[in-house]
């Protein structure tokens, strides 16, 4: 009995020095950026960590995305190795290195999904002093609930107290308005009525107005020049799992491959395959959807929502196609426009796409990019071999 109050009690000392610790190298940070939503936070993330650093701010950031990594305030990154499967602890161990480059702001994505690990993220890890909430649309309904009111207000659990906050979102401003009085925190809604075309032309990736805007805000709030701030978002690194077209040419046919497969949410994949399709006339339309085991909600949702959109063939790659086969029969899609692949190789989807292909086709590819062995990942990378370029 002795023995275990002893352990008891050097436990409850390890843990209490260990918060202690972890508090001491947050407040080291003076400048702490917690970027939270649905969509865009990793891009978001890089890009206000890229304006940040050509204001003169030394700065540091973590993404989450498609690769974690840890952007250091020169601009070079640090994939980080996970033994096991994310957990928000990971953000005391950033913190914790943070510490000793001594950096003046840390830009870092929010990790969790969870509404209660959400609000121990901010309240226990981060601590932020400037907040960030990108959007918010219906997605992990089996935790943040299945309406779209459900996940405003689990994201709103990273809204900082006595600070400010900025975002793009529209529907639910009221709900994120509501918790932010509630936090005493001035939330301020972004639009991106200055951001023009010419300014997205200047990127060598795919970006989104929103997006843009509104690192750009926070960028200018935190006393860096807007012309700067620009310049240092359109030379920065895009997201590995960042919106690209590649392209190829193959036998007098062209390929265009957008990689869509890290939108992730449903909403989006159809917001960006409606943008895609506006600069589109009489191409041959293909749809990718990259599924995982543990995703299969998500899967269903994304043929319920493509099903009636206007597409020549619709193929299934990845995990669990025969159960998405059936699924996708049903009254969904047309058994001459379905295509069942599965986790074949790479080259396999590649050359399936060409031989349907009769002169010019566009790809989309959505569903999952990582999952088991990062397949989605394996299938970019092969297009992306493939092209003469991409953007």
């Amino acid at each position: 009995m002795t023995v275990l109050i002893i352990a008891t009690a050097l436990l409850i000392t390890n843990l209490v020095f260990e918060y202690i610790r972890h508090q001491r190298n947050v407040n080291r940070i003076p400048i702490r950026i917690h970027v939270n939503g649905t969509r865009g936070k990793s891009s978001v993330t890089r890009l206000i960590a890229a304006g940040l650093r050509a204001g003169g701010i030394k700065t540091m950031a973590k993404t989450t995305g498609t690769i974690p990594r840890v952007i250091l305030p020169d601009g070079r990154e640090c994939s980080i190795i996970r033994l096991f499967a994310a957990n928000i602890i990971e953000q005391k161990y950033v913190f914790r290195f943070a510490a000793s480059v001594r950096p003046q702001a840390m830009v870092i994505e929010c990790m969790a999904v969870n509404p209660a690990y959400q609000w121990v993220t901010e309240n226990k890890f981060v601590r932020s002093t400037v907040g960030v909430m990108t959007n918010v649309r219906t997605d992990h309904e089996d935790l943040m609930g299945s309406t779209i009111q459900s996940v405003a207000l689990s994201l709103a659990n990273t809204i900082p107290h006595n600070s400010i906050c900025f975002t793009s979102e529209e529907k639910m401003l009221p709900v994120l308005k509501y918790i932010a009085e509630h936090n005493r925190t001035d939330l301020r809604r972004v639009k991106y009525d200055d951001v023009t075309d010419e300014h997205l032309s200047k990127f060598h990736y795919i970006e989104h107005k929103e997006n843009l805007a509104l690192a750009l805000s926070v960028c200018e709030h935190l006393g860096v020049d807007r012309e700067i701030a620009l310049k240092g978002m359109q030379d920065s690194q895009p997201d590995p799992g960042a919106l690209r077209k590649y392209i190829s040419d193959v036998d007098n046919k062209t390929i265009n491959f957008y990689n869509v497969f890290a939108a992730n949410d449903p909403q989006s994949s159809l917001f960006i395959w409606k943008k895609i399709n506006m600069s589109l006339s009489n191409q041959q339309r293909m749809i990718i959807l990259n599924t995982r085991a543990d995703r299969l909600l998500r899967s269903h949702q994304l043929i319920d929502l493509f099903c009636d959109q206007h597409y020549d063939y619709f193929i299934l790659t990845g995990e669990r196609c025969e159960h998405l086969k059936h699924y996708a029969l049903d009254d969904r899609i047309h058994p001459d426009k379905l295509v069942v692949l599965g986790e074949v190789d790479p080259a396999i989807i590649y050359n399936k796409v060409l031989e349907l292909t009769d002169k010019d086709s566009h790809i989309i590819g959505i569903g999952n990019i990582a999952g088991a062995r990062n397949y989605g990942g394996q299938i970019v990378h092969y297009f992306h071999n493939k092209a003469k370029g991409g953007f």
